[in-house]
């Protein structure tokens, strides 16, 4: 072997198994780092221009509409929807399980405080009623029985006490006659209390016989008749359901909710107006009756209760109502005797849908949020009833990457 050869093959290093078969990264993860470098970089270029130029939006201008959609809306403060229903209303139902023998009212039907409307099984009310009057009958001849004996024992107790006093009888006689004399008395007591549970016991089950009678807690109608001949009823609270639903017509309201950002636009006595859905051609003088202490924080709204002025025959439980409240006259408040206008802008400048949304309102190069109740929308755009007077500019475009305070440039 060369001398050389054998040299260099001392200085050579070997290396392990696993080291000489590892192989290079692949060009394809090159690849894929680069161009998220790329994106990463072009992103903070677009953030950065956003940052110092603002965010492209189109301005466009809220227009006036007049009063919107109905005349009965013209001039509102705020519109909401709601539904119609009765303050006064009850299922009536009997105090104990019993069977149905006929009712006496069908759905529809008016009906006056105090009127019959069904009567139920009373067969063994009346077994035990006339059970428990036996039973009294039994108690108070008991007990005249034993005032009779008792006051037969008294003249002969009386006799042995005067006798026992001039030493003419022994004293075990005298006891005798004592304990004769007391077993009357206390027999009178307990027949007295006997007769007092008898008579208690009729009172009661006259009234079971009395529960087997049922009839309208007050004026109203008939909604829904729950029970036919020969059902089983019981009390709601052991699940039944009752004989028949009876409204009080006369306590119809209309219950809406109001966002809490425009609840300040609501006081109680305001004057109002109610459209009902099915009836969208007439509207019903209403009065706000209150408005209750609380929100709804899941729906941001608070609940009022508005009532009709006048009963109308066409208003009916669970219906559906808008409610458009009107100024009043002015309380002290500043603006209160003002009315918005309903105005028109185009769908893109509304974030949302259904009865409340949000616009941006333009001020400088910023923008501020802005929640508003919303009317219809149609091919010209988007009414808004109240949170947006005539002539406000509004932003218009890609409203979900704006919020309150965003920097804003205005683009063609």
């Amino acid at each position: 072997m060369d001398p050389k050869q054998s040299l260099l093959d001392q200085l050579r290093i070997e290396r392990p198994e696993h080291v000489r078969e590892r192989k290079a990264p692949s060009r394809t993860r090159w690849m894929i780092a680069a161009t998220i470098l790329v994106i990463a970089v072009a992103g903070g270029i677009w953030l950065f221009a956003s940052a110092r130029g603002g965010i492209a939006v189109r301005a466009v201008v809220a227009r006036s509409i007049g009063g919107g959609t109905s005349s009965a809306a013209s001039g509102a403060l705020l519109q909401a929807s709601g539904y119609v229903v009765a303050l006064r209303e009850a299922t009536v139902s009997a105090k104990a399980i019993y069977k149905v023998n006929t009712v006496l009212v069908q759905e529809g039907q008016a009906v006056k405080r105090g009127e019959v409307i069904a009567r139920l099984d009373d067969s063994n009310v009346n077994a035990a009623l006339e059970q428990s009057k036996t039973q009294l009958r039994q108690s108070e001849a008991t007990l005249a029985a034993a005032k009779l004996a008792a006051a037969d024992a008294l003249p002969s107790y009386r006799r042995d006490q005067r006798q026992l006093a001039a030493s003419l009888i022994s004293s075990a006689t005298f006891d005798a006659s004592k304990a004769r004399y007391d077993a009357a008395v206390s027999a009178v007591a307990i027949d007295e209390q006997n007769v007092v549970a008898a008579r208690a016991a009729v009172g009661v089950n006259q009234s079971f016989e009395n529960d087997t009678i049922i009839k309208a807690p007050f004026d109203g109608v008939v909604t829904a008749r729950n029970a036919q001949p020969g059902q089983i009823v019981s009390p709601q609270f052991l699940g039944g359901g009752g004989i028949a639903d009876i409204v009080d017509m006369d306590s119809l309201e209309v219950d809406v909710d109001v966002s809490e950002d425009l609840i300040h636009l609501v006081h109680p006595g305001q004057s109002a107006s109610i459209t009902l859905n099915a009836f969208p051609d007439e509207q019903v003088p209403a009065r706000v009756i209150a408005i209750i202490p609380t929100a709804d924080r899941a729906k941001a709204t608070v609940k009022v209760r508005v009532g009709f002025a006048a009963r109308d025959p066409h208003v009916l439980p669970e219906m559906s109502a808008q409610v458009a409240f009107f100024a009043s006259a002015p309380r002290g408040g500043a603006g209160a005797g003002q009315r918005a206008q309903n105005v028109l802008v185009p769908a893109d400048a509304v974030d949302g849908a259904g009865q409340f949304g949000t616009v941006f309102v333009i001020d400088g190069d910023h923008v501020e949020s802005r929640k508003v109740q919303l009317g219809s929308r149609s091919a010209e755009g988007q009414i808004i009833l109240a949170g947006v007077k005539p002539g406000t500019a509004l932003a218009a475009g890609s409203l979900n990457r704006l919020r309150d305070g965003s920097r804003v440039r205005i683009s063609p």
